[in-house]
C-alpha cells in the first residue's frame, strides 16, 4: 500500500484511507476556485490577525498521517490553533506531512470525492477529534458546519442562497456566501 501511495502520479492525489488506497485527479475549476476563496477570507483575519483574533495556521490541501496505521488524506482546507501548531513549516527537516490532527477541516465536494468526504474522511476526523468540519458544495452552492460532540457529527448550520457565515470555529468574522463562489 505505501509503495503504491508513494508511486502515485504527480498530477493526482493520493490518499489511504481506513486501508483502502484512493486516487483523484487534481481539483476541477469550481473546487479550485472556493478553496481559493475561502482561504483568502480566513487567512487574514485568523492567520495574520488583520481584521481578526489571529491565533490560527490555515493551510491548502496539507497531507495529514493521523491515527496508528495511519490514514493519509489531504483535506482542501485545514486550520490549527496555534497553541496546537506554533510551528507550522518547521525546518529543513521537517516532514512534508502533519500528524497532529487539525481543529478544522473543510472539504470541498464534487461528484468524485462526495462518497469518501462525506463517509470514510468524516469517521477519521471524527476518531482524531478534529472539532470542526465544513461542507462545501460548489455546484449547489450549499455550506453545511458540523461540530464534533461525544464522537459524533452534529449539523450546526446547513447555509444556502445569500446567507451569511458566522460559523465555529471562525464565528469572529462574518461573510457573504456568495463570496465562496465568485469568481
Amino acid at each position: 500500500m505505501e509503495a503504491a501511495f508513494q508511486a502515485a502520479p504527480e498530477e493526482m492525489v493520493a490518499e489511504i484511507l481506513e486501508g483502502v488506497l484512493h486516487l483523484s485527479p487534481r481539483p476541477a475549476r469550481p473546487h479550485a476556485n472556493v478553496a481559493s476563496n475561502l482561504g483568502g477570507l480566513l487567512i487574514a483575519p485568523f492567520k495574520f490577525g488583520r481584521g481578526g483574533p489571529g491565533g490560527w495556521v490555515v493551510l491548502d490541501e496539507p497531507e495529514l498521517h493521523l491515527g496508528p496505521r495511519p490514514d493519509k488524506l489531504v483535506p482542501d482546507l485545514a486550520g490549527w490553533t496555534r497553541e496546537r501548531l506554533p510551528r507550522a513549516v518547521g525546518g529543513d527537516d521537517a516532514p512534508a506531512h502533519y500528524g497532529l490532527a487539525p481543529d478544522w477541516a473543510c472539504e470541498i465536494l464534487s461528484d468524485r470525492t462526495r462518497g469518501r468526504d462525506k463517509g470514510a474522511k468524516m469517521r477519521i476526523y471524527a476518531r482524531e477529534g478534529v472539532r470542526h468540519l465544513w461542507l462545501v458544495e460548489p455546484l449547489a452552492r450549499t455550506l453545511d458546519i458540523y461540530r464534533l460532540a461525544e464522537g459524533q457529527w452534529v449539523l450546526a448550520q446547513s447555509l444556502a442562497g445569500e446567507e451569511r457565515v458566522r460559523a465555529a470555529p471562525f464565528e469572529a468574522i462574518e461573510f457573504e456566501l456568495p463570496l465562496l463562489w465568485s469568481e
